[in-house]
């Protein structure tokens, strides 16, 4: 008979103890020990024993890919599904993680039969859904289930090509004593998944909650054991979502897909530039372009900064789509290189279009809008700053300028404001013109 043993798990990082500990000494949090119990089942030899394999007889599998009938998606996950995969897809409560993966499975079956495993919508809130979204193809499977033995039997019976699973959190298996979602529950249904779905080549689609912090919530394990990681991003109450890809075994990381949601659900966007800026003719205080490369794909981004006299002791930072320690730096270079004393005043900054960017190629035109809107004073409408700034005020080209400049040239912009080396390197090589300094210092030219 099964012995049920007991542990105290980290809910934060999925660290075990035999013990209960007040602070985990793996990630340092307070207070995130729980009990959790699970059968001890005694091992037995297994039957169907893998055996080694020369590598020349071994079946290159990963070359077929399956099409999902969304190019966005399949730009993300490296050029199309790979059979047998586990896919994680993580994003905030109603920004259309389950929208998508019902538009994914509605073209897969078209060809094959699927199996989309709820646990947390009803089968007729999940056929309403399908319908609103055109959807009636009868190799589309419903399953409202969230015990993992009653799925595993569902789909030994059905042998779909392709299973969603909606949600981790939600699933649980009857050999752990604890609640669903915990992190011994996760990481049991995870493996359960990646031993008998890679063994069968059914392609599996994860769908994932999200913490505070913004994480997969869970243990860090959840994300090591699956193939591909990808967040779905973007503001919920507006109309553009970005999928993005965390970690991909068989493509590139941080290659995006963009999405606009409307009436009829997700709509892809080929020429997501023309989205994210506004006309270049328009002129007003606290407002740059620039260009980054996200994965591939190269985008055009709008900053737009505000900046207003302080009534209170301390200025004020409100960002939205770049992170806050950055801002904070390109402020104090402002104050120490340039002598304009921003740094008392409210700033607000914000990225248009809901887009979340890591680039510190940016920088350039964080530092140009804030100028602007200090001095009430619009930045040049016709020219792309790209370029990191240091500490000491230097400048720094972005990498990969060659496609940057290509994308540039076919948006009709003919000026660009970049690092003095990047500028040297690439003079003459397009129909454009590259104005390069050496530090923040020589921006005062242009503002």
């Amino acid at each position: 008979m099964a012995k049920i043993s007991t542990s105290f798990v980290c809910v934060e990082c999925g660290h075990e103890s035999s013990q209960w500990l007040g602070r985990c000494p793996e990630c340092q949090q307070w207070n995130t020990f729980s009990e959790e119990s699970k059968f001890k089942i005694k091992s037995t030899e297994s039957k169907n024993t893998n055996k080694a394999l020369k590598i020349t007889d071994i079946s290159e599998k990963l070359n077929t890919r399956t099409q999902s009938g969304i190019k966005e998606f399949d730009r993300v996950v490296g050029g199309g599904i790979v059979p047998g995969s586990l896919i994680l897809i993580g994003g905030e409560p109603g920004i259309g993680k389950s929208t998508l993966l019902t538009m994914i499975m509605g073209k897969l079956s078209e060809n094959e039969s699927v199996l989309y495993i709820s646990g947390e919508e009803s089968s007729s809130q999940i056929a309403s859904r399908m319908k609103r979204l055109k959807i009636t193809n009868e190799n589309l499977l419903i399953l409202n289930e969230t015990n993992w033995h009653l799925i595993k039997d569902q789909i030994k019976k059905i042998k779909p090509k392709f299973i969603v699973l909606d949600s981790i959190q939600t699933t649980t298996s009857p050999e752990i004593q604890s609640p669903a979602g915990s992190v011994s529950q996760i990481k049991e249904v995870t493996y359960e998944l990646m031993t008998h779905m890679k063994s069968q080549n059914i392609t599996t689609f994860i769908i994932g909650h999200i913490n505070k912090e913004g994480s997969i919530a869970g243990p860090k394990i959840l994300e090591h054991m699956v193939d591909t990681v990808i967040y779905f991003e973007g503001d919920q109450y507006g109309q553009y979502r970005i999928l993005r890809a965390i970690k991909n075994r068989f493509g590139n990381a941080n290659e995006i897909g963009i999405f606009e949601m409307n009436e009829s659900g997700l709509e892809e966007v080929e020429n997501p530039s023309k989205y994210f800026i506004d006309d270049q003719q328009n002129e007003h205080h606290g407002r740059s372009l620039s260009c980054i490369l996200e994965g591939s794909r190269t985008l055009f981004i709008e900053v737009q900064a505000l900046v207003v006299e302080n009534k209170f002791a301390s200025g004020r930072r409100t960002t939205q789509g770049i992170d806050a320690n950055r801002l904070a730096m390109l402020v104090a270079v402002i104050d120490k290189y340039l002598d304009i004393p921003i740094s008392p005043n409210d700033i607000y900054l914000n990225i248009v279009g809901g887009v979340k960017i890591n680039s510190r190629e940016t920088d350039l035109a964080v530092i140009v809008s804030l100028i602007s809107s200090y001095k009430s004073k619009p930045a040049p409408t016709d020219v792309i700053f790209m370029g990191e700034v240091g500490l000491t005020g230097e400048v720094r080209g972005p990498h990969m300028m060659e496609s940057r400049l290509k994308e540039i040239v076919q948006l009709n912009y003919r000026k660009i404001l970049t690092s003095k080396k990047i500028a040297e390197k690439y003079k003459d090589r397009y129909d454009v013109e590259l104005i390069g300094i050496k530090d923040v210092k020589e921006l005062s030219a242009f503002l």
